[in-house]
């Protein structure tokens, strides 16, 4: 997640007591968590995350004692994006749950493995929202009549949200959903998102990717492989005409630190690579909007 907050939104943000009312499994490794917060008027835009502080959770102590000792620092807040909207009458978020792989993470996961596995409903949790850049301006209509979402992974949670809010107050706003994963079953939304494009087949196409096996029997909109320029093409047919938001996995500190360490460049990761393709296709980078994690 970005950790650049606008000034213009610092109000937005501030800590709140909520219960877990629903646990939506989504993959065998995502669920979405819906909270009750007592408040109908919630103030944040789609595409905002809020953050989880571990601290909170008796269970993880003994953990995070352990990982600030080795890191020599306070656990910061965990920053999880919303999968709800504006218009919709609750907040949930959505969380994947992050894997420890031997030399290419550096710590286990502390707080999604409870979240994901753990949390059930009417659990109690401290929440702080709502903040982040990555969310449509308010004259986005007056900017483009297409929306290209590319995403990986979680990657699709903010767009998710500002696919169902754009349909609900962007009437002219189309979309093409572009979405990255290893297997069929690792696509988070995938009924929801087939719904959403059979509801509106005048302004919504779903095209999804994948990386680690082939497209299911039927399945039109389903390719093989990374996203690469020639995905790009099929859903940017006017590079200067649409905007961009492109969400997932970057390059992160441990892996610029791993590289640095063999005096090698970092291998470029999703983002890396599609901000190459976009450029590759034609899309001034001034039309891309990007969020990472990683």
């Amino acid at each position: 997640m970005s950790d650049v907050t606008p000034p213009t939104q610092r109000k937005r943000i501030k800590e709140m007591e909520v219960m877990v009312a629903d646990v939506i499994v989504e993959t065998p490794d995502t669920a979405t968590l819906v909270l009750f917060t007592g408040n109908d008027r919630l103030d944040y835009k789609a595409g905002h995350f809020l953050t989880i502080d571990p601290h909170q959770f008796e269970s993880l102590e003994r953990f995070i004692a352990f990982f600030e000792d080795e890191k020599g620092k306070k656990e910061p807040p965990r920053a999880y994006s919303m999968t709800s909207a504006p218009h919709e009458k609750y907040l949930a978020v959505t969380v994947k749950e992050e894997r420890y792989v031997s030399g290419l993470t550096k710590y286990p996961p502390l707080l999604s493995p409870l979240l994901v596995k753990r949390t059930v409903r009417g659990m109690r949790l401290k929440i702080t929202g709502f903040t982040g850049p990555y969310t449509l301006p308010d004259d986005i209509e007056a900017k483009t009549d297409h929306l290209v979402h590319v995403c990986a992974g979680s990657g699709s949670v903010p767009n998710f949200a500002i696919l169902k809010h754009s349909l609900e107050v962007y009437p002219k706003l189309k979309h093409t959903f572009l979405y990255s994963n290893k297997t069929w079953d690792d696509i988070i939304f995938r009924d929801e998102l087939e719904r959403i494009e059979r509801q509106h087949t005048d302004r919504v196409k779903v095209i999804h990717a994948l990386t680690r096996e082939e497209p299911p029997i039927g399945k039109a909109n389903v390719r093989r492989g990374r996203i690469d320029a020639t995905m790009l093409k099929e859903a940017i047919p006017d590079p200067s005409a649409c905007i961009v938001y492109a969400c997932g996995p970057a390059i992160g500190p441990f892996d610029r630190a791993a590289a640095k360490a063999k005096g090698v460049d970092p291998s470029p990761r999703f983002l890396e690579a599609v901000l190459t393709g976009l450029h590759e296709v034609g899309v001034p980078d001034a039309k891309i909007k990007r969020e990472s994690y990683g």
